[in-house]
């Protein structure tokens, strides 16, 4: 079950504005790197469902979570089907993140109130990922599908409509500010937050600091 209702997880979305997201297959490592996001002032994080075996290593990164790190809301994505959603959300995931559109899981998710934020390509999705009840859309691939313009065409139509780019999205302030400007309501953070040179020297200070400016970079935009 998860520790945290529906209606807080999306609100801390959106009022922090960065979900760093991240897998290994060695849980040990996945915990310093929620940590780092967390002590860098990161309060979501998103475990990609990558590799064999991956719920195990979140079930046990999620555990240690809810005692080292309370107030990290940890999610899944990666998601593709209903079964897998199911099977996380007994883990005790917060949230599920698809990389597509998948109606059916709209049912498992919301049966048990955990925001379920599927990957659209287009407004049509988008309408339709609404309709079954996202209130957070994901914007995947962010870059590949028209970037901040995207965004911002969707907008002009749909003010209602809150995104979540993920994929083309850095942690540098240029980009940053090109997606917020557009009017993003938060933005998936992965691999260059979260280099694997600097996983592989142990530099989970470069995270910790990486997370710090970010969140410093869109409070500054949100205002």
């Amino acid at each position: 079950m998860s520790r945290f209702k529906r209606l807080h997880v999306l609100n801390t979305f959106v009022e922090t504005g960065i979900v760093p997201l991240y897998y290994n297959s060695d849980a040990e490592i996945v915990k310093k790197v929620v940590k780092a996001c967390y002590d860098g002032g990161a309060r979501v994080f998103e475990f990609t469902n990558r590799g064999d075996f991956a719920h195990e290593v979140f079930a046990e990164v999620n555990k240690w979570c809810a005692k080292e790190c309370p107030e990290m809301i940890m999610g899944t994505g990666s998601v593709c089907d209903p079964a897998t959603a199911a099977l996380y959300i007994q883990l005790g995931s917060n949230f599920i993140v698809s990389p597509s559109l998948n109606p059916d899981m709209a049912k498992v998710c919301n049966r048990r109130k955990v925001a379920w934020i599927p990957g659209c390509g287009t407004l049509s999705e988008i309408n339709l990922a609404e309709e079954l009840g996202c209130e957070i859309v994901k914007i995947f691939p962010g870059a590949e599908v028209g970037g901040p313009s995207f965004v911002k065409a969707v907008k002009g139509p749909c003010p209602w409509t809150e995104l979540m780019p993920s994929g083309g999205v850095t942690p540098e302030r240029e980009s940053l500010e090109a997606w917020f400007k557009a009017g993003v309501a938060c933005v998936g953070l992965g691999s260059k937050l979260t280099p694997k040179d600097v996983i592989a020297k142990g530099d989970f200070g470069f995270i910790e600091q990486k997370v710090r400016e970010s969140l410093a970079i869109v409070k500054e935009l949100k205002k």
